[in-house]
């Protein structure tokens, strides 16, 4: 029996920050600030560390097409952020095609397959890849910092032993690059929690987005808005989680937990305290699935490093002390050198009404939940057009029979299919 709790792909090559600038997240420097404060808990003393092996391209290219493949290697090598290709491929702005980042692009993707081979393998039920979660990259182009998407390369060597995998994506943004690979199956269920406001980015994962064809109602999206704290959080996520985990029944779940959520983040959105992230990891956790873990947004480094510190200990059942310990980057912890993170006295924006509306309709739309079309037929007149689109929503997936429902729950049922299709139903 494997004696590792959990399993610690390390972010990989030697890359270092230019002279004189600070670390950065996404930057090899940067996951070095996470995994010296894990390393001066002494946290590793409880965890099996795996060397990861470099994504090769082919592995890349299970999800990514050649040709952006290519091409992102190309403007690695050469250093050049004025490709005029390199528009096409997303490369530029927020995704600057810099010198060797093919190269640590392919080092996180390989961290994130090798986690998710130690669990393929047995070697551990908790594999944590910090410097992963880049949730946005498309399969033809960079996004949001993202260049490869490593949770879907993860999900993919998971599928080839588990036949339903769960993504929990609890960053501040939506996960769009996983659910847009997945959103045709019901195979890999997404569930993501986000910030979701006009204008803030990438601008999708409204409560309608659902999937398509064999993958409708295989994408859950819980939109949320600026202020929210700790408590309401984790009441608003375990309610769908323990939904989906009841009608999808996962073999395995990657969970995404980006600290772009925590208190103190640039982003100036959420208000939440690692402690609030770990009551949601512990939930998923008490499912006793293999999981893979990966990290995300974060750029407060010091905040996100005491963040996924925090969640390692959860992982561990440790309990960790309030002083920082003294270790390279102990100065980063200033000026209170504490673990905790404080939330600010911003308001909260999410009004009760429209957060009970937001679930309802996500117990509602959740594959399994529709009432039976004979029963409905029964029980309600209706237009020819109208049956048609009520027939379309409820059809359930592979996993997900139909099943009868009380009264209330049709009624509840026809009032969410007719503000989603706008389409009149009459009793």
């Amino acid at each position: 029996m494997c004696t590792a709790r959990s399993t610690w792909p390390s972010a990989t090559p030697s890359a270092k920050c230019p002279s004189g600038s600070a670390p950065r997240r996404g930057t090899p420097a940067g996951a070095s600030m996470v995994h010296s404060l894990i390393e001066a808990y002494a946290l590793l003393d409880q965890m099996k560390i795996v060397k990861p092996k470099v994504a090769s391209m082919e592995e890349m290219a299970s999800f990514h097409t050649d040709a952006y493949l290519q091409h992102l290697q190309k403007v690695s090598e050469e250093g050049d952020d004025d490709h005029p290709e390199s528009v096409e491929y997303g490369l530029g702005y927020d995704c600057p095609a810099t010198e060797g980042i093919f190269e640590y692009a392919a080092a996180v993707g390989g961290a994130t397959i090798t986690a998710a081979q130690c669990l393929l393998d047995g070697k551990c039920k908790v594999a944590i890849n910090w410097p992963g979660g880049w949730h946005h990259a498309k399969k033809d182009e960079a996004s949001g910092f993202c260049y490869l998407n490593d949770a879907v390369l993860g999900i993919l060597r998971l599928r080839q032993k588990f036949d339903r995998v769960l993504y929990i994506d609890l960053d501040l943004h939506h996960g769009d690059g996983v659910e847009d690979a997945f959103s045709f199956t019901s195979k890999v269920m997404t569930v993501s929690l986000h910030k979701f406001s006009p204008g803030f980015f990438p601008g999708t994962g409204d409560v309608t987005d659902i999937g398509l064809g064999k993958g409708r109602y295989y994408s859950v999206n819980v939109p949320i808005q600026d202020g929210i704290q700790d408590e309401r959080y984790y009441q608003i996520c375990e309610t769908v989680l323990k939904e989906v985990y009841a009608v999808f029944n996962p073999d395995a779940v990657v969970l995404q937990l980006g600290a772009d959520t925590i208190a103190g983040d640039p982003m100036c959105s959420f208000n939440m305290t690692p402690e609030g992230v770990g009551k949601c990891l512990n939930y998923v956790l008490q499912w006793q699935l293999a999981t893979l873990v990966l990290g995300g947004g974060g750029y407060n480094l010091a905040n996100t490093a005491r963040c996924w510190t925090y969640l390692t200990g959860v992982i561990l059942g440790r309990t960790l002390s309030s002083e920082i310990p003294d270790h390279e980057f102990f100065t980063e912890y200033g000026p209170d050198y504490v673990l905790e993170i404080t939330p600010s006295c911003r308001p909260d924006r999410n009004e009760p009404q429209r957060i009970q509306e937001i679930i309802n309709s996500i117990k509602a739309l959740c594959p399994g939940r529709c009432v039976t079309c004979t029963d409905v037929q029964a029980s309600y007149s209706y237009e020819p057009d109208q049956w048609h689109y009520f027939k379309q929503f409820c059809e359930p997936g592979v996993n997900s029979p139909r099943k009868v429902c009380t009264y209330q729950e049709v009624m509840e049922y026809f009032h969410v299919v007719a503000v989603l299709w706008q389409v009149s139903f009459s009793t």
